[in-house]
């Protein structure tokens, strides 16, 4: 008898500390606040940045959207709202790892070291580091820049691998900093710096949309190759395993290939620039196969 009267009890308690331990998920954080936060950038083109309307768009952000879409069904939730929280290259992880956003819609690389922090969404993008400079310096490879001033964004996987090899192979290089991308551009453009490290795809972004497209070249030497992924929270299964499935839907339909298309293809606001940037055959490989591998010989 005593048994029995202690179930409903036993129950109740069992179900109050369910409901507690998945209130530090993500879904639980969205089913209760009523809105998922979007970790945005301002100024990286064409992924995520501000628009002469001063609001975010980009092929992140379209892919964001559609993991949204995808949770509200899942939650039940037809009326989840979306909110914009702008990061930088420096806060990005801190703000993931603090609750602060629930996606990083931007354009970040999933790699080993930050794997221990935060967790990644299946890739969406390959790219490969490499050097941009003005045509006038006669900058051909990393080897040109010794002793010379490059630029590379603050907390970028660039600024670290460029000061090892600034150290590995004696360059003697003067590496310095831009808060931004559109900082570090502006440092190039205006000669405080000789070359700016970044990914391929940024680097033509910044070309197609400077002042003089025809004094830039990006260099042929690729410094490294790393897959960019929508940032989560590491450790939290059920919210990955919702992001990874709505992904994988979006990436192997015809609507892919229609969101990249309208991003690197065709002209993009707010200035109407087409970067003509047809996707890269590693990136056909993984939307095929979806991985969040950190690992650069995944997409070789």
């Amino acid at each position: 008898m005593t048994c029995l009267r202690l179930l409903p009890f036993l129950c109740l308690c069992a179900a109050t500390t369910a409901v507690a331990q998945d209130a530090t998920g993500t879904l639980a954080k969205i089913k209760r606040s009523g809105q998922i936060v979007l970790g945005v950038r301002d100024g990286s083109v064409p992924f995520s940045y501000l628009d002469d309307k001063q609001q975010y768009q980009g092929y992140s952000v379209d892919l964001c959207l559609k993991i949204v879409d995808h949770l509200k069904a899942q939650l039940a939730m037809p009326g989840l709202t979306v909110a914009y929280n702008p990061v930088t290259s420096a806060n990005r992880i801190p703000l993931m790892a603090n609750g602060t956003i629930d996606l990083e819609c931007g354009s970040t690389t999933n790699n080993a070291e930050r794997q221990q922090q935060v967790a990644f969404a299946p890739t969406m993008f390959v790219i490969s580091s490499r050097l941009l400079t003005k045509k006038a310096a006669g900058i051909r490879s990393l080897a040109d820049m010794k002793g010379k001033t490059l630029v590379a964004t603050a907390g970028t996987t660039s600024l670290k691998q460029l000061t090892v090899l600034n150290a590995q192979r004696g360059l003697g290089m003067k590496i310095v900093t831009g808060r931004d991308h559109p900082e570090s551009f502006l440092m190039l453009e205006t000669g405080r710096a000789v070359a700016e490290a970044n990914d391929d795809i940024l680097l033509a972004a910044q070309v197609a949309t400077s002042k003089a497209p025809g004094d830039y070249v990006i260099g042929g030497e690729a410094l490294s190759v790393e897959p960019y992924g929508i940032m989560l929270r590491r450790g939290d299964a059920p919210f990955k395993q919702a992001v990874d499935a709505a992904l994988a839907k979006v990436y192997q339909s015809p609507e892919m290939a229609r969101i990249y298309d309208k991003w690197f293809m065709q002209p993009i606001p707010p200035r109407g620039v087409n970067l003509k940037f047809p996707m890269p055959a590693a990136l056909k490989a993984v939307l095929a196969k979806p991985t969040d591998s950190p690992d650069p010989a995944a997409y070789k």
